[in-house]
């Protein structure tokens, strides 16, 4: 066959993405029989196939050529390829060099032309890198309309999308979303190209996962597998997919199967020569085994996530509370707060640091902090995140004795949690449900709720919490001896609450409210409120 053929061959794979034998064919022939354009492809499919070096090298082949053969603009757009390709790789400070270079070139071009945009796009990239998100967002909109101006998808959607990310950071999530939707558009047709549609894909379910909007995220995951698997031999992406993949898996309770796919993500990038992600992928897996009660394993995995670089809280601050650490967890949400103080950063970290302080009995400070995940839920339209909100102010009403606010915020939690098809979140849910239920006096309700939310945390292997209920399941033969009626007053009596306090909240006088407690302190053996409160948080009952 002759070199002629062997060339239209490549090419003609190159175009039915066909990337191992795209680069199997161009790898195979002289360099001198390539085409700067063809130079381009095989530096495509050397990306896609994890072939990093090997693309670099290519893209840099490319624009020796254009620039020996004058084509300025080509060689101008091989260095933006190149500065992207480093970017995303890792190398930041090489792709801002090849960035320059082609910026350099471009002084000397007359008029507007479309690889501006490109430029434009790599110095958004470079604001966003050093923390200048005022400039980066006012070049944002320019990378869109360079692409609408010269009918490049690759900069509208790019364009589109750091729009939208960055005014998800700005606090206007549904306005964001509807702009990363916007983007998507031109990716799900197939407009935009590989590379570029493979960032746009994984960066838009990670804005998802941030902001907790699982539909979306589930959406496009999905279109990611379907998008990936259409390709063989696909490297690039793929590490990505599994880890969106895991997530997902351990919304939806699959706690073993998503340590094996975050595992198998870990094994993608390590193919690709590594990738930054991997810490994400460790976290992922640290946040399952928690959940299934491998603690030493969960704290290795956190440690590895933070190892790359990728913060290992609050995942870690549970892991504490869950080891009984408490005032280290809560030194680590304290620390978290003070530390995150945009939205949407702050959304990830109050779930925990309001479940940390209420656990540690510091009710009164988590208040005010569910208060405000309730704020910026609402403002972030989350289905989630919602749930999460509510999850917390049923929590933080329980632990100040309000049953009747705790009892409906808690039914408020399952029913947005059932929205997601979260069983170990709608089982926690429950958990509250049977609390509050047991503060009104419904203890056949509340033993339902409770039977109900252990059978499903032993179902889906989540030790720690089917331990922690069975606990509450036991409640009904109360320790010391405790009547049902005994229980709740020393509950009220651990949140704090006075004598004319409990008679309202339990609609007794108080009169029958001391005889109760003169009942508590002799069954206990205790001699003051602070002692027999002391009690209900060693025995499990608040």
């Amino acid at each position: 066959m002759s070199v002629v053929d062997d060339l239209r061959q490549a090419r003609e794979a190159f175009v039915r993405r066909e990337w191992v034998l795209a680069y199997e064919a161009l790898s195979g022939l002289e360099e001198a029989e390539l085409t700067a354009d063809d130079f381009v492809s095989l530096a495509t499919t050397a990306f896609l196939l994890g072939q990093g070096n090997d693309c670099v090298q290519a893209l840099q082949r490319s624009y020796q050529i254009n620039v020996d053969h004058g084509e300025v603009l080509a060689a101008a757009r091989s260095a933006l390829w190149l500065s992207t390709v480093l970017f995303h790789g890792g190398e930041a400070a090489i792709g801002s060099g090849w960035a320059s270079r082609a910026q350099r070139i471009l002084d000397d071009v007359a008029g507007d032309v479309a690889e501006r945009g490109f430029l434009c796009y790599q110095q958004l990239m470079s604001h966003i890198v050093k923390g200048e998100f005022g400039a980066a967002v006012a070049l944002a909109p320019q990378v869109t309309g360079y692409g609408q101006r010269f009918h490049e998808p690759d900069l509208v959607a790019l364009g589109l999308h750091c729009e939208g990310r960055l005014t998800i950071f700005s606090g206007r999530v549904a306005d964001g979303l509807r702009l990363l939707d916007e983007a998507m558009v031109g990716v799900l047709a197939g407009e935009a190209s590989p590379i570029f549609a493979g960032i746009v894909y994984c960066s838009s379910i990670e804005a998802c996962q941030e902001v907790c909007d699982f539909r979306r995220a589930g959406e496009w995951t999905r279109a990611l597998t379907i998008w990936c698997d259409a390709q063989p031999g696909l490297v690039a992406f793929t590490g990505q997919c599994a880890v969106h993949r895991g997530q997902l898996m351990r919304l939806h309770g699959a706690y073993g199967e998503a340590v094996a796919e975050l595992e198998h993500a870990a094994r993608r990038y390590a193919a690709q020569g590594g990738h930054q992600a991997v810490g994400q992928a460790s976290y992922e897996r640290g946040e399952a085994l928690r959940l299934q009660g491998d603690h030493d394993a969960a704290e290795a995995a956190y440690e590895e996530a933070a190892g790359h670089g990728h913060p290992a809280q609050p995942g870690r601050a549970l892991l504490w509370l869950a080891r009984g650490r408490r005032e280290a967890a809560a030194a680590a949400v304290h620390r978290l707060l003070a530390e995150w103080q945009d939205p949407v950063h702050r959304s990830q970290a109050l779930p925990a640091a309001v479940e940390v302080l209420v656990e540690a009995g510091a009710a009164d400070e988590a208040a005010p902090l569910a208060q405000q995940l309730r704020e910026i839920a609402d403002s972030f339209d989350c289905t989630a995140l919602q749930a999460s909100a509510a999850y917390a102010a049923a929590s933080v009403a329980l632990a100040q004795g309000n049953a009747d606010v705790g009892l409906a915020a808690a039914r408020e939690a399952v029913s947005g949690w059932n929205q997601l098809s979260a069983p170990h979140e709608v089982a926690r849910s429950r958990v509250l449900i049977g609390r509050a239920l047991r503060l009104l006096g419904d203890e056949e309700s509340a033993a339902g709720e409770l039977t109900a939310a252990r059978k499903v945390f032993a179902e889906l292997g989540a030790r720690p919490a089917e331990r922690a209920v069975a606990e509450l399941v036991a409640d009904r033969e109360a320790p010391g001896g405790l009547s049902p009626r005994e229980i709740e007053v020393l509950r009220l009596v651990a949140a704090g609450r006075s004598n004319p306090e409990i008679a309202s909240v339990l609609v007794l006088s108080e009169k029958t409210v001391a005889r109760h407690l003169s009942n508590i302190f002799a069954k206990l053996d205790v001699g003051s409120r602070t002692a027999a409160a002391a009690f209900a948080f060693e025995h499990r009952l608040v």
